[in-house]
């Protein structure tokens, strides 16, 4: 009887072990299925992320680009521009389709229809005529303005905020005009050089706007301020050989015709002895002795930036403000300022062609 009761004890022994052994066993399988799972999970959303990031990239983009005229300062925007993008997304991932309006406003209206019709992701103007023909062909495609003086002239904008509201938005080529009229004081003084012009030509609104403001400008420091305005590059010449010969000091603002047709005034001016004051880099190399230079490659790049803000991270374009140079330069041209005897203070920089 004990050796049958021992057998008893000895058996239920067994299988108390053997019943915590196989609930230890269920626990680690249990333990090691979870976290298999979890490592597979976290595999799955890893290549879950590494294929959205994929797509991303390789996300391919057709931006058209209207160019007003062929001109140094305007494809010095477009280069800073090409290149911001091409930096961003890659150049496996852009296309540029690139169109030169050779100056001609129905040309622009022309590229900017056809832009619309490829269903380009986005438009580049650069430009005032380019800007407002891409306007005028679609609401709906991101625009961005590039070499525009003033947003709210080109687009008739009333209550002007820093934004336009619209599907546009960009960089802008303006100077300080406040600062123009100042360098004009200090090159040409006002007890000396009394009586100003402004040259530009009147189909360009964006240079209406910069003669009636730094007007006031030039008024305040005591000068004499009249208007010289030609309708295309044909009476260029005539007028601004009437323009010499009533004034001390012409003024040509940031304006495409005259830019276009520097040689045409310098011809003029050079003869007569007046110097010219230019709002922008390309017009003072070609005419003039003096500017305040902002540097057109980097207004075309920071609008790159904002293109790459527009289209990849979903940026809204009504909100975005139109955005100016970094910085201005004080330019001259020496030979031409030692020939007129015109004296430049340490400030200035010597343009280098």
């Amino acid at each position: 009887m004990k050796k049958l009761l021992a057998l008893l004890l000895a058996l239920v022994m067994v299988f108390s072990m053997a019943a915590c052994s196989s609930s230890s066993d269920s626990t680690d399988a249990d333990e090691e299925e979870e976290t298999t799972t979890t490592e597979t999970e976290e595999t799955e959303e890893t290549e879950e992320a590494e294929e959205t990031e994929e797509t991303a990239e390789a996300t391919h983009y057709t931006i058209g680009i209207i160019q007003q005229l062929e001109h140094d300062a305007l494809d010095l925007a477009t280069q800073g521009f090409e290149d911001a993008l091409i930096e961003l997304l890659g150049e496996e991932n852009v296309t540029f389709d690139f169109q030169n309006a050779q100056g001609e406003t129905a040309n622009c209206a022309t590229i900017a229809n056809s832009l619309v019709s490829e269903g380009v992701d986005l438009i580049l103007a650069n430009a005032t005529s380019a800007l407002q023909a891409a306007a005028a062909a679609t609401s709906d495609i991101p625009i961005l303005g590039t070499s525009v003086t003033d947003y709210a002239t080109a687009l008739g904008i009333d209550d002007w905020t820093g934004a336009t509201g619209t599907n546009i938005s960009g960089t802008s080529d303006l100077a300080p005009l406040s600062e123009q009229a100042n360098m004009i004081a200090e090159l040409c003084p006002v007890e000396e050089y009394p009586n100003v012009g402004i040259l530009y030509c009147s189909a360009e609104p964006n240079s209406v706007y910069q003669s009636t403001v730094i007007t006031g400008y030039l008024e305040e420091l005591g000068y004499t301020v009249s208007e010289y305005t030609f309708a295309d590059s044909n009476d260029i010449a005539s007028v601004t050989q009437t323009a010499c010969d009533n004034c001390d000091v012409l003024f040509v603002p940031t304006d495409n015709t005259a830019a276009a047709n520097t040689e045409a005034i310098y011809n003029v001016t050079s003869v007569a002895g007046v110097p010219v004051v230019a709002g922008e880099s390309g017009i003072m190399s070609g005419c003039g002795i003096a500017t305040l230079s902002i540097s057109y490659y980097d207004i075309g790049y920071i609008a790159g930036e904002m293109a790459y803000e527009i289209l990849v991270n979903g940026a809204d374009i009504t909100t975005m403000e139109v955005q100016s140079a970094p910085e201005v330069t004080k330019m001259y041209m020496a030979d031409r300022c030692e020939e007129l005897g015109i004296t430049v203070g340490e400030d200035y920089t010597a343009y280098e062609d």
